[in-house]
């Protein structure tokens, strides 16, 4: 089976092949560590990381690379800094340190690298002073800006990511025109710091290093060569960030090697859907944010995960109440299965089935992957005799884990937080209740569940018997 990837350069699904046989890379944008990340934030880290998996299970582990960015100097950054009179290093470490613990949650693999723009100064200054070496960079008012003019000459170079012209992504991403631009899309690479922010030696000016701090844009790049070498093979990021970031990624890297070729920065470009929080994209700045941080506190991370995987990654995703309660009823479901037939081995080592690869190798096809999930735990609830049982639990498993789900015992998963002490008393209310309907005794059986649910249990009846958890708070 072959994997296509649809590639926004191309507009179209491409059968992947890397340009090294042994060797596959992938680079996605990751935080700017200031605050805790919203949901939206988190799409991307988890579509890329069943991408991630795949290309493991598709290539040998130790050949695919996966370096996702830690932006860890800012204007946000410098301002939390400046507000508690703290070093910027204070803010970045503890906000990386818990967007890691927060994705974790989520079941995403860490990175094979995760680069840190405060530790890739020098690679950025090479390359700004290699595109002021061939006139595609100059200085004003001690900042270094990107001639976009002087690169795109009118050839729509600039343009072919986004498959817009100049002046309708200027109009659309609201580009600030200012004096010392030559052009209204030349953007910074290079600018001063302000009193009492970090500065750094950066590239030669007319009158010695100039000192500052670099532009976002360079620093992708940097960092992206630095970690995984030219061409990378992958490169992904939301859809928001195709225009300005990921053009002038393009734009700069290409300026900087002499080349004409996008492709000569990155042979795919993926790009996953806004999520939206009643019709309006999700943002910090708008304020409708929801934080991965607050939701795993009520919801398990594996039912957030399958929410943001239950549509096509390149489609809008809409965040509500009712997603995230689905999302958790299907995996009861999954579970279920599993905990109905806990008792049967299966094999760690099998291969998830065809369907189930043919799904996922389609770019990424996630809802019909996880409608393959449903189909093999039928096929497992359904089977007759051990071997049969045993045969499709491996299946099962095998295809969830790939994408990570089913990781978890099916006790832990209904039980949740559940202390020692409350587990006690609801399996002995359980079992209260199943001799009082043996009696058929309603009315105790009635009374037993009435007080079932003022513990916050939910209890799920089926053939073979009882099975609970606790009822989360109401979803967000």
């Amino acid at each position: 089976m072959t994997l296509y990837l649809h590639d926004t350069l191309a507009r179209e699904k491409r059968a992947f092949e890397p340009a090294h046989a042994d060797r596959v890379t992938l680079y996605v944008c990751g935080p700017t560590v200031y605050n805790y990340a919203h949901i939206g934030n988190a799409r991307p880290v988890v579509v890329f990381d069943v991408l991630f998996r795949l290309l493991q299970r598709l290539y040998p582990q130790r050949a695919v690379i996966y370096a996702r960015n830690v932006t860890d100097v800012d204007d946000k950054i410098n301002a939390a800094a400046s507000e508690q009179g703290v070093d910027i290093s204070v803010i970045t470490d503890r906000f990386a340190a818990i967007y890691e613990a927060d994705m974790a949650s989520l079941g995403a693999l860490t990175p094979t690298t995760q680069p840190r723009a405060t530790a890739h100064i020098g690679e950025m200054t090479a390359l700004i002073e290699d595109m002021i070496g061939k006139g595609l960079a100059y200085e004003s008012d001690g900042e270094v800006l990107f001639d976009v003019g002087a690169y795109d000459k009118g050839s729509g170079r600039y343009s072919q990511l986004s498959g817009r012209s100049l002046d309708e992504m200027i109009a659309g991403a609201r580009v600030e025109v200012a004096a010392n631009k030559r052009h209204p899309a030349d953007f910074v690479l290079w600018k001063p710091s302000k009193a009492g922010e970090p500065e750094w030696d950066g590239p030669q000016g007319l009158n010695g290093r100039l000192k500052g701090r670099p532009g976002w844009h360079i620093e992708c790049s940097a960092m992206a060569e630095r970690a995984l070498g030219l061409p990378i093979d992958i490169h992904g990021g939301g859809h928001d960030l195709i225009f300005p970031h990921h053009t002038n990624e393009i734009a700069q890297s290409c300026a900087a090697h002499g080349s004409d070729e996008p492709r000569a920065y990155a042979r795919y470009w993926m790009h996953n859907g806004f999520l939206d929080f009643s019709g309006e994209k999700m943002s910090k700045s708008i304020g409708n944010v929801v934080l991965v941080h607050d939701l795993v506190k009520t919801w398990p991370g594996e039912a957030i995960r399958w929410a943001l995987l239950s549509g096509h990654y390149r489609a809008p995703l809409d965040w509500n109440g009712e997603l995230i309660l689905q999302s958790r009823k299907a995996l009861d479901r999954l579970y279920g299965v599993l905990l109905r037939n806990v008792d049967i081995g299966f094999d760690a080592d099998a291969a998830p089935p065809q369907a189930f690869m043919e799904a996922l190798q389609d770019d990424l096809n996630t809802p019909r992957a996880t409608a393959e999930l449903f189909a093999l735990a039928k096929e497992l609830d359904s089977a007759e005799g051990i071997g049969a049982k045993h045969e499709a639990k491996s299946a099962l498993l095998a295809a969830a884990r790939l994408i990570g789900f089913l990781e978890g015992e099916p006790d832990a998963w209904f039980e949740g937080g559940a202390d020692e002490e409350l587990k006690a008393k609801v399996e002995g209310l359980l079992a209260a209740r199943i001799e009082a309907r043996g009696a058929k005794d309603w009315a105790t059986a009635d009374r037993i569940r009435d007080e079932l649910n003022a513990l916050n249990i939910v209890v799920m009846d089926s053939p073979t018997g009882a099975t609970w958890r606790l009822r989360e708070s109401e979803p967000t």
